[in-house]
């Protein structure tokens, strides 16, 4: 079970390190953004080293805030990140589908995605998004072809239930349309609003407890699957209060994994 560092935001990476170590986590994932830290290879290796905390997976920085870190080349930054985990010893590198305006990275991606994973042995798991809704209830995908990997057919997915919340997609039903495919999971929740909620498993409307639940009796972990806390903690006023909510999820995860 791993904590991303986006789960201590506006923290840096840092701090996500010390937490998964006071708590018991079994590693972190690194989320590459503004955070110099988490753009700083040889410092999040300092980090691991010190607490101990193995770095499980690199989230590629594909977010819109993210354009631009390390290259505004999104296939720069993809390698860069496949380099970032090879040099952290992370199996997995966490990625978006393309932006629909990224014409060139979108036609050349899957078969990209496949080049990197055979040539530096890092599983690339991409991962299910969501629309935007307009004012007048539209849904626009920002994605190309699609928020859904599974449209396409990748080696590796991940699964994020704050994302299937967001798209009011079948959470389940989409885990069993990856199949042997789903190997990294983003645990979090969320109530199907119009933005990306990431609450705290068990408090949303996702089937949190029964993805877990199938995914212990699949021995999810055996076969190198990865379960990683990714959830907002920005309502905590101190750090007490933000290791109690970290604490519950991390309680809630392992309880009904099994």
């Amino acid at each position: 079970m791993g904590l991303s560092t986006a789960s201590v935001w506006p923290l840096r990476a840092r701090s996500g390190f010390e937490l998964a170590s006071t708590l018991g986590f079994d590693g972190v994932e690194v989320m590459v953004w503004a955070d110099p830290e988490s753009q700083d290879v040889a410092a999040l290796r300092r980090h691991s080293a010190s607490t101990g905390m193995p770095v499980l997976a690199v989230h590629s920085p594909c977010l819109l805030i993210t354009q631009r870190v390390w290259s505004p080349d999104p296939v720069v930054r993809l390698r860069r990140s496949v380099e970032a985990a090879v040099d952290l010893e992370a199996p997995t590198v966490v990625v978006h589908p393309p932006f629909r305006w990224q014409r060139r990275y979108a036609e050349a991606f899957a078969d990209l995605v496949a080049e990197l994973e055979s040539s530096s042995g890092v599983r690339i798991a991409v991962e299910n998004m969501f629309p935007v809704r307009t004012p007048r209830g539209r849904e626009v995908s920002a994605f190309r072809p699609s928020v859904d990997p599974t449209d396409v057919g990748h080696a590796h997915y991940t699964l994020d239930l704050s994302h299937t919340a967001t798209a009011g997609m079948d959470a389940l039903a989409l885990a069993k349309r990856m199949g042997d495919r789903l190997t990294h999971v983003h645990m979090g929740d969320g109530t199907g609003v119009a933005k990306d909620e990431h609450l705290l498993p068990g408090r949303g409307t996702q089937p949190c407890a029964e993805l877990l639940e199938e995914l212990g009796a699949d021995d999810f972990g055996a076969r190198g699957g990865q379960i990683v806390l990714e959830v907002n903690t920005r309502s905590a006023r101190t750090e007490d209060q933000r290791a109690k909510m970290l604490s519950e999820a991390l309680l809630f995860t392992r309880l009904h994994l099994g």
